[in-house]
């Protein structure tokens, strides 16, 4: 196991964000009419339970994905979905800060970033920098981040690590003193944590990983609306 976690290059490996592709210009998005849809994340999605299944689990998350949000040149299944997740790109804001995720989790976003402003009021946060879509594939042996379907977020990643990612990332301060949970290895309140997981996010903090900086919507997003 602890091979496996060495091999893979998760989250953002890197300092910073990488430039983007350009995509079609799009209008930021508003915030929803709709009442805040609360869901839990899809158990066979979640990057754990594919894992430990084997492939076949990990191929029927990889299939639902494209066909939710969009198919990657090159990368899982083909002729499943005609349209590009590039097609689907918006960019939004988060805490003021923009972003450029798949526009059918726009609307939980909002929910989530109202839900944090009320809930978490006792506990302020503010994010110095996000990530949102990526245009490469970050994971290893076939497994396919969910960066590339503009369904993951990364804040703040020098101060919420991943602690068990490839190096240079276990040698982050946060990862090397001494802990009794891996809320204690970041800048971000718990109660963000739990806020994201209201709204069918998956905090991979919860993962093997310890990758503290990073949520995916899991949930389902005909939920959501299209």
């Amino acid at each position: 196991m602890l091979v496996l976690i060495a091999s893979l290059a998760v989250g953002a490996l890197a300092v910073g964000f990488p430039a983007r592709e350009p995509v079609e210009a799009a209008p930021r998005t508003r915030a929803p009419s709709a009442r805040c849809v609360k869901q839990r994340p899809q158990s066979f999605l979640i990057r754990g339970n594919y894992l430990a299944r084997g492939g076949a689990a990990h191929d029927r998350s990889l299939r639902y994905r494209v066909e939710e949000y969009g198919h990657l040149d090159g990368i899982g299944p083909q002729g499943v979905n005609p349209d590009p997740v590039t097609k689907f790109l918006r960019n939004t804001t988060f805490f003021g800060l923009p972003l450029q995720v798949h526009q059918r989790i726009v609307p939980a976003l909002r929910c989530v970033e109202a839900d944090l402003r009320k809930s978490c009021r006792r506990v302020p946060y503010q994010p110095k920098a996000v990530g949102g879509y990526r245009d490469y594939n970050s994971y290893r042996h076939g497994e396919v981040t969910n960066h590339l379907f503009g369904i993951a977020i990364d804040i703040d990643p020098i101060d919420n690590p991943c602690c068990r990612c490839v190096q240079p990332w276990p040698d982050n301060p946060r990862c090397q003193k001494p802990a009794r949970s891996v809320y204690d290895r970041m800048a971000m309140p718990e109660c963000w944590v739990k806020v994201f997981e209201r709204y069918g996010f998956y905090w991979l903090g919860h993962d093997q990983l310890q990758d503290t900086m990073h949520f995916e919507f899991l949930g389902n997003p005909d939920k959501l609306g299209r």
